[in-house]
């Protein structure tokens, strides 16, 4: 049975990984004997450089409702861990040796899909990997949903929320641009719950003269403003199946740096409406998690507790059809959960007249 218990957080933060971290803690010391729990700093970064130390029970007081990480994070790409770069160092084998001089009996990962992919190849390099699923996108394959995007959707409605008033003011549009760059779960879900107009996400191109025929049938109708909720990470038909990068080109070509603010210029160029983008960024992923976010953190960090007595490794916890569960690393690593088409979720949208600029 695992005696020393490695946590690092990777990745971007978000709510609720405090209370996964005090989840996985609280319920560690109670299931298993003579635990000790070592905090790695910086992600995975930390575990390259052994950067660590030794948590007391009084570390995992009073961090339920705190936003971010106790245990700071960073970014460390999966596409770069077999490279070495200008410090020459070896990440693998770096991770591997700390990891050993840690006296680790496992370690928990929790993080987005980069963290799941790193995570299962630490696996197969023989380490005790258990990952808990984290992202505001929610895009992690596998489970249900992920902490910290019930937060999100709630900050980035409150955002429309707020919008709404001062589009109706001035009769203006208003383009919100919310987080996601593959997925778009937080802007669908979002935007239905925000009352937006137009809802445009990565997983359906959307047609631009029908986003500004959407926009200009409600000024017709008499309705002086509009909402689009678009993600970061939406392309219009013509850029569908283009790289990213040929996509970042072309938009630079023509003056923009985001899908949002080109969207925007065209509806005031084609409907002479004054439109203006909102861009609530890093805000979405700040601040307390939601009394959902907490139960589910803290429910994950309990399960991650409870795989580590009964020593099964190289898993993900997830909730699936309601029920707190895991996945084979193996089988979250390199898949992404995106919004299917068509969905529940979609239907619902189109049936009350949202536009999603098809």
């Amino acid at each position: 049975m695992a005696r020393r218990i490695g946590i690092l957080t990777s990745g971007g933060d978000c709510p609720g990984l405090n209370a996964a971290i005090r989840g996985v803690a609280k319920a560690a010391y109670r299931q298993i004997e003579d635990v000790e729990i070592i905090g790695v700093a910086s992600g995975f970064h930390g575990l390259i450089h052994g950067d660590h130390k030794v948590m007391n029970q009084s570390d995992f007081s009073g961090i339920l409702t705190l936003g971010g990480t106790i245990l700071g994070t960073h970014r460390t790409p999966f596409k770069n861990m077999h490279i070495v770069e200008d410090d020459n160092i070896d990440k693998i084998a770096n991770m591997k040796a700390n990891y050993k001089k840690m006296k680790l009996d496992c370690l928990l990962t929790l993080g987005g899909n980069g963290t799941h992919k790193t995570a299962n190849l630490l696996a197969n390099e023989g380490m005790n990997i258990i990952g808990l699923p984290k992202t505001i996108d929610n895009d992690i394959w596998g489970t249900d949903v992920t902490f910290g995007f019930h937060t999100a959707v709630d900050i980035a409605t409150d955002v429309i929320d707020r919008v709404h008033t001062t589009a109706a003011s001035h009769g203006r549009v208003m383009v919100v641009e919310l987080m996601g760059n593959r997925a778009g779960w937080l802007t669908l879900y979002t935007g239905i719950a925000g009352g937006a107009d137009v809802i445009l996400i990565p997983e359906i191109p959307y047609d631009r003269t029908k986003v500004i025929q959407s926009v200009a049938e409600r000024a017709q109708s008499g309705k002086a403003f509009s909402i689009v909720a678009i993600a970061e990470g939406a392309v219009n038909q013509d850029e569908a199946g283009l790289k990213r990068k040929s996509i970042k080109e072309q938009r630079s070509q023509e003056g923009f740096v985001s899908a949002s603010q080109r969207l925007a210029s065209k509806i005031e160029a084609a409907t002479g409406m004054e439109t203006r983008v909102v861009v609530p960024g890093y805000i979405q992923r700040g601040g307390i998690p939601s009394a959902y976010d907490r139960l589910l953190s803290t429910q994950f960090g309990v399960q991650a507790a409870k795989l580590i007595a009964d020593g099964h490794f190289g898993v993900s916890v997830a909730l699936k059809n309601n029920i707190i569960s895991y996945n084979e690393l193996r089988d979250v690593a390199f898949k992404l959960k995106l919004v299917p088409v068509p969905s529940p979720m979609v239907d619902a949208a189109k049936e009350m007249g949202l536009s999603f600029g098809i």
